[in-house]
């Protein structure tokens, strides 16, 4: 505009002098005239442009996101006998060994049950912000309403997830609370059950860090360090004090390969637990203790799927499972005052083969666990799968289900017929169920609602 301006009055000058000087003819000054009044239309216009139309802002860029997530669920359970359970019989384990009545001789286990809850609706969020040294980061905070023991808790918020995630390009870094290493979320079975497999495939959370590192494009392998804080062996001591006394975490490993349509990996965890730092006793008799539990297991798993079909197994032994929910824990044996642990073993597998369907969806569950007993023998038994007074011990474990699945949008009804069978036996100084086993099963028939957001 100040240029337009500028020439303007410049041909203003150079019209008054030539008019002084009758150095340009009439012609020339009516073609001066017009670019004149040209100049000064155009100054106009780019004043008046400038002045009104402001020039575009500048996008902020937001590197701050935030997703909620969940669902509402209800379940409806009947069963014709009483089980192990969790929260209400809402999760059911193996049911539960004959207790026959002296009045009637009846079992007084042998009694169906049935229940309606809502619990296990899920609320989350899912949080993503700006690079931190090169790395993409994330975070996960999840809850449900499930509670943390029997009674009050029942229908108060338990915590799921909490961790952040590093993501480099080949390389990434989780921190917090999130599902135990053994437990895969690409492969657990599809049951409508809440249980997902539970005494079959391991369950829980646990505080950790992970590390895992793309090999290649199809190929990982991941380094997992983590302290059990759920579901942990009610042996001697307080909740979580065995994992606490320990120094040394537990410690996982495994290899991945992720293609096309096969999904599969293996890995390796040792686990040292220290029940107590004292004999427990008084006086003359008190004695400082480091005696732990030590155990290894294995574990391997496969998915395949195409647009038709899923296919998923998975299998498990090793010692001290009972964090992951499963059978087993260690037994304990006491000489000169200390007592001293060796872990039970247990193993089991699952497959589970359902359809893709998009509105209607079957599938079928079959898994067995089975309890193998310490290597040395003890006094008492501290684990999962034991009976009144640590008299009767589980050996074995095994489910069938069949479920489908209707669906439409992002709400499904999944009616689901299963049968769990335990065989129940006299409890050795190896943990051990030995002699005549006794054959108990229970039937459950459920209805699962769930309206997903």
């Amino acid at each position: 505009t100040l240029i337009y301006i500028i020439i303007f009055f410049n041909l203003k000058i150079i019209e008054f002098g030539s008019v002084k000087t009758n150095h340009f003819t009439n012609q020339t000054k009516k073609i001066i005239m017009k670019k004149r009044y040209l100049l000064l239309l155009a100054a106009i216009a780019s004043f008046k442009g400038y002045s009104q139309t402001p020039a575009p802002a500048v996008p902020v860029a937001n590197d701050y996101s935030i997703s909620w997530y969940g669902f509402i669920r209800t379940d409806y359970m009947w069963d014709t006998r009483k089980s192990a359970q969790v929260r209400e019989d809402h999760l059911n384990l193996y049911p539960l060994d004959k207790s026959i009545n002296a009045g009637d001789g009846k079992d007084a286990n042998a009694v169906g049950q049935s229940n309606f809850l809502s619990v296990v609706s899920r609320l989350g969020v899912k949080v993503k912000g700006p690079d931190v040294w090169g790395a993409k980061v994330s975070g996960t905070l999840e809850g449900d309403f499930f509670g943390n023991f029997e009674g009050s808790s029942i229908g108060m918020l338990r915590l799921r997830h909490a961790y952040a995630q590093l993501d480099w390009k080949k390389t990434s870094l989780t921190m917090g609370q999130t599902w135990y290493p053994t437990f895969i979320p690409e492969v657990f079975p599809g049951v409508a059950n809440f249980s997902t497999g539970i005494m079959f495939n391991p369950f829980g959370w646990a505080s950790q860090v992970k590390l895992k590192q793309n090999l290649s494009k199809d190929l990982s392998i991941s380094f997992t360090a983590y302290k059990e804080r759920e579901f942990t062996t009610s042996g001697p001591g307080t909740q979580n004090s065995a994992s606490i006394n320990s120094a040394i975490p537990s410690i996982n490993t495994q290899l991945q390969y992720k293609g096309k349509n096969l999904f599969m990996g293996a890995g390796v965890e040792v686990k040292s637990l220290q029940p107590r730092t004292d004999n427990g006793l008084t006086g003359a008799s008190k004695l400082n203790t480091t005696e732990k539990a030590n155990s290894t297991s294995v574990f391997g798993y496969g998915k395949y799927t195409n647009d038709n079909i899923t296919i998923k197994a998975y299998g498990i032994s090793g010692g001290n499972l009972f964090n992951m929910v499963m059978l087993g824990g260690y037994i304990g044996s006491t000489a000169s005052g200390i007592e001293s642990y060796e872990a039970t073993k247990t193993s089991a597998f699952w497959i589970d083969i359902a359809s893709n369907g998009k509105s209607v969806a079957p599938g079928i569950f079959f898994g067995r666990t089975q309890n193998n007993g310490a290597d040395k023998a003890g006094t008492v038994a501290y684990g999962r799968g034991i009976g009144v007074n640590g008299a009767r011990m589980v050996d074995n474990v095994w489910r069938l289900s069949g479920r489908i699945d209707f669906k439409k949008n992002k709400f499904r009804i999944s009616p689901e017929l299963e049968l769990t069978s335990a065989d129940w036996g006299a409890a050795d100084a190896y943990g051990k169920a030995t002699g005549t086993l006794t054959n108990v099963s229970n039937f459950r028939t459920m209805i699962s609602c769930v309206y997903t957001f």
